[in-house]
């Protein structure tokens, strides 16, 4: 690898390790369901409630976007709390059995990356409990000691578009921004690791596809595998059929004197 070696690579969760946004979206409705509330989130409507970051905060974003009578707004906001611990259940029940499966390329990246000495590391604004739901259901029970860092929403004071989940991460591995990579699936995930200086990738997933990812260094529509490789013009653009950490040294290396600006 040329220039400053990758020292880490730090993940997103949800939509990058795996597409995980319909478990929530089925979550939140059977929250809704056990309290009796008659609200169901459609595909369309979770889609647009996605540009708020956290669960909680999302709950009270669809409150006020609603309107419900002063009265029942204080109800509603009283029982985000329960919603969301119910909601937590419910995804952690499907989760836990493995129903939902890594993206193409996250595993054969992971698996190179810690082979070339390179460690791996999560900045998300989901809780731990279902950050660890995730990686162990989709890689075992083990899946969390292949990761020198995990940093979740709970332990910052601002959620995703703002950069404090990366400084985080990047402080708790005692590197600079510049010597790791992000690899993130939407726009708040991409500004949140770009204002925290670190050269980033967008895989958007079918939940992100279509917004506006240009602030990434590099967009591609998945890591890809041998066996589901990247479509013709992507391949090409790379040199690869599929995202490498030799690909990745390449793009980083050339975007070094913007990305070191910031570290």
């Amino acid at each position: 690898m040329r220039g400053v070696r990758i020292e880490a690579l730090i993940f997103d969760v949800d939509g990058t390790l795996a597409d995980t946004e319909e478990a929530h979206r089925q979550a939140f409705n059977d929250a809704f369901r056990v309290h009796g509330l008659e609200f169901r989130w459609s595909r369309e409507l979770y889609r647009e409630l996605l540009q708020v970051t956290g669960g909680k905060e999302r709950l009270a974003a669809f409150f006020d976007r609603i309107r419900p009578p002063p009265g029942e707004r204080g109800r509603l906001s009283g029982l985000i709390p329960r919603l969301h611990a119910a909601k937590t259940a419910f995804y952690l029940d499907s989760i836990k059995v493995g129903r939902v499966p890594l993206r193409p390329g996250v595993r054969r990246l992971m698996d190179e990356a810690r082979a070339a000495g390179v460690r791996l590391a999560i900045a998300s604004t989901t809780s731990p409990e279902n950050v660890s739901a995730l990686l162990e259901g989709a890689l075992g029970d083990d899946a969390l000691t292949e990761f020198s860092v995990v940093a979740t929403g709970d332990a910052v004071p601002r959620k995703k578009p703002a950069p404090d989940v990366y400084l985080l991460a990047l402080g708790r591995l005692g590197i600079a921004p510049h010597r790791a990579v992000a690899i993130e699936d939407s726009a708040i995930g991409v500004a949140a690791a770009k204002a925290a200086g670190v050269f980033t990738v967008a895989a958007p997933s079918d939940w992100t596809r279509g917004q506006d990812l240009a602030a990434a260094d590099l967009v591609l529509p998945s890591l890809a595998d041998p066996d589901s490789p990247l479509e013709a013009a992507d391949a090409w653009r790379i040199g690869a059929p599929y995202l490498g950490l030799e690909q990745l040294a390449i793009f980083h290396a050339a975007a070094l004197p913007r990305v070191a600006l910031f570290g």
